[in-house]
């Protein structure tokens, strides 16, 4: 999977779900999220924008997937990690 160039990004967060985040183009906004995404995740909050680059490195996702995914599809949902087993917290 090969993406060119680079994504100027703004990144959402849901009250609904904690470490849930939109990714979006800053070019096309939500104009291709779906209606029943945008009711599920609530309101967005705008947490930060940033410009997304093949060399750029992102904290829990892969910038190359994110990338195709805003490219195909006009968003990127992050979904927040697994919930740690309570054996492996102690």
């Amino acid at each position: 999977m090969k993406i060119a160039g680079k994504i100027l990004c703004d990144i959402y967060k849901t009250a609904t779900k904690e470490e849930m985040y939109l990714y979006l183009s800053r070019d096309e906004g939500f104009k291709r999220v779906p209606e029943v995404l945008l009711k599920q995740f609530g309101k967005p909050v705008l947490v930060t924008t940033m410009l997304l680059a093949a060399s750029k490195k992102l904290a829990r996702a892969d910038v190359i997937k994110v990338m195709d995914e805003i490219t195909r599809q006009g968003f990127y949902l992050q979904m927040p990690p697994p919930p740690i087993p309570l054996r492996e917290q102690l």
